[in-house]
């Protein structure tokens, strides 16, 4: 019999050729787009964007009609709503700055979807990430790499997977080049071959985050202090859930030298500012840390971490602590932010990564 593998279909030129490269290899392909809207209105749908988007569908069921393969929309909307949603606005009245694409694969892509996938008795699910999964015999474990277009890497995202998730998971584009990949789908004859790739997060209406919070949340927008760095008032903000750190347009203060967000205090609702020397930190400490080669870290490494999803890995140790991971990095880093991710790499290898807590000065380290 052949092998069963449910595609998580976007709509997109990646999750169509992930597709059309299984089906091409053999497997029996069912596509599925997952409906994550937390509304069922209408015209709440409409404004949805990216892989979420009505859109989105359509071009997702035209790629299987032109496959031939079975395709349906199944609602993740409910805990969509509890997981990603909800959370996304939870961070920033904690004046956190979320990631909404990791939890989205850990708690939709990766544990809803993968638990729909055993209830249709499918052998694996896959998606169209860019990033490599491979089993090391000697570990006896499943392993996560970076995809080979270093451009397209997105590995980043993808560190909270566990080994159930990874064994049951294909990425068949890990070893392409996005070049590839759309030439693929010119050759496979998929309409979206094409297709411009969305930069916004799905669930907000024109990229606009702030619009969205207040919008759902508008009781926790509260005008509070600002503050340099010596803890003088120099002004005031329009609410915590403007402000990211490192930010430098936007502030309303006045200065002859460029100021930043240096730190968001919640319980005072309170932004702290500063020159660009302030936002240069040693290191961080970490939460719900993952570890994918051995399932907890006994002993401190030396690995390249990254805290964006954008940015080149520099070096840095890690420590256990406490059910937590310390990062001690070898040079400063600006703009360590609280809600985002750190992803620790042996190379191309992922070792796992954690939520950052907070950022470590020099007079925080051991």
């Amino acid at each position: 019999m052949k092998q069963k593998v449910i595609v998580a279909m976007s709509g997109g030129v990646d999750s169509s050729v992930a597709a059309a490269l299984l089906k091409e290899k053999g497997y029996d392909v069912i596509g599925i787009t997952m409906q994550v809207w937390p509304s069922e209105k209408a015209d709440d749908l409409d404004r949805f964007g990216g892989c979420c988007s009505l859109q989105a569908v359509e071009d997702a069921r035209r790629v299987a009609n032109k496959l031939d393969i079975p395709y349906y929309v199944l609602n993740f909307g409910q805990i969509f709503n509890q997981k990603v949603f909800n959370n996304f606005i939870d961070e920033y009245e904690n004046g956190r700055t979320p990631n909404p694409c990791i939890r989205c694969n850990q708690f939709i892509k990766f544990e809803a979807l993968l638990d729909k996938a055993k209830a249709l008795e499918a052998d694996y699910i896959a998606t169209g990430h860019y990033a490599r999964i491979e089993f090391d015999e000697d570990k006896s474990r499943y392993l996560l790499y970076r995809g080979i277009d270093e451009d397209k890497d997105q590995s980043y995202v993808l560190y909270t997977m566990t080994q159930e998730q990874l064994s049951k998971t294909l990425m068949p584009l890990g070893k392409y080049s996005k070049k590839e990949t759309r030439e693929m789908a010119r050759s496979f004859g998929l309409d979206v071959a094409e297709k411009e790739e969305s930069q916004e997060i799905c669930f907000i209406p024109e990229n606009d985050y702030r619009i969205f919070v207040k919008t759902h949340r508008p009781e926790i927008v509260k005008k509070g202090p600002i503050y340099d760095v010596k803890g003088k008032k120099i002004g005031e903000h329009e609410g915590i859930i403007h402000y990211t750190i490192g930010q430098r347009k936007g502030l309303g203060v006045s200065s002859e030298s460029p100021l930043f967000i240096t730190g968001i205090n919640k319980e005072e609702n309170s932004i702290t500012v500063g020159g660009k020397e302030n936002l240069e930190k040693q290191g961080l400490l970490a939460s719900q840390p993952n570890f994918i080669p051995f399932k907890k870290l006994e002993d401190e490494i030396d690995a390249s971490v990254q805290i964006r999803y954008n940015m080149k890995p520099f070096k840095a140790k890690i420590e256990p602590e406490n059910g937590k991971v310390r990062v001690l990095f070898k040079d400063e880093q600006k703009s360590v932010t609280p809600g985002q991710a750190v992803v620790i790499y042996k190379k191309d290898l992922v070792i796992g990564g954690a939520t950052i807590d907070a950022p470590i000065s020099k007079l925080d380290q051991k």
